[in-house]
């Protein structure tokens, strides 16, 4: 059996690990599972940007993965960048083993306004279904309620849905039949 496995790196509280497992797990349909190991985030810290290589993170995350494992989803709490973004609120690889998620930019905090738990708790679960969405091969999409919606702002995750859209759904299960 495949499991998706959900790895937190140095995120303090994982009050949001209970309802982001069942959210992941009515998405895709695969036993999720926890997973410990030794991330350095500092090999990903870029002092001239004071931000996360959140690539560099990533490759760590997917080095080795266990052998049951469908896919694997870091989740942090640091500010992360790709090179040729300012910032990004996670990372995945098309068709791959691995995404990753950061906690700083989804909470109310980073903006200045009163933390909200739950609210973070939302927008965990969608950009977490998101990116593994791209690791189950589904690119981002024009339905603006489909969680496959790209997101350059906060208020763009407040404003879609968890679920796929039906094509996006299609999409998924035909890709799921071929591996």
């Amino acid at each position: 059996m495949a499991y998706i496995y959900i790895l937190p790196i140095e995120t303090g509280s994982t009050y949001w690990m209970e309802p982001l497992e069942k959210s992941i797990q009515r998405a895709f349909g695969y036993p999720i599972k926890k997973i410990s190991r030794d991330i350095s985030l500092e090999k990903a810290f870029d002092i001239k940007r004071s931000q996360y290589n959140s690539s560099q993170i990533l490759l760590q995350i997917i080095h080795d993965p266990p052998k049951d494992a469908a896919k694997v989803l870091g989740i942090v709490n640091t500010d992360l960048f790709i090179p040729i973004l300012t910032f990004v609120f996670g990372e995945a690889q098309l068709k791959g083993p691995g995404s990753l998620v950061s906690l700083h930019r989804l909470n109310n905090k980073f903006y200045g306004l009163p933390e909200n738990g739950a609210l973070l708790t939302e927008r965990l679960i969608k950009e977490s279904i998101h990116e593994l969405g791209h690791n189950f091969g589904l690119v981002h999409c024009h339905d603006p309620k489909c969680v496959m919606r790209s997101s350059t702002y906060v208020e763009d995750i407040d404003s879609k849905s968890h679920d796929l859209c039906q094509r996006c759904r299609n999409t998924f299960i035909h890709e799921k039949r071929k591996a």
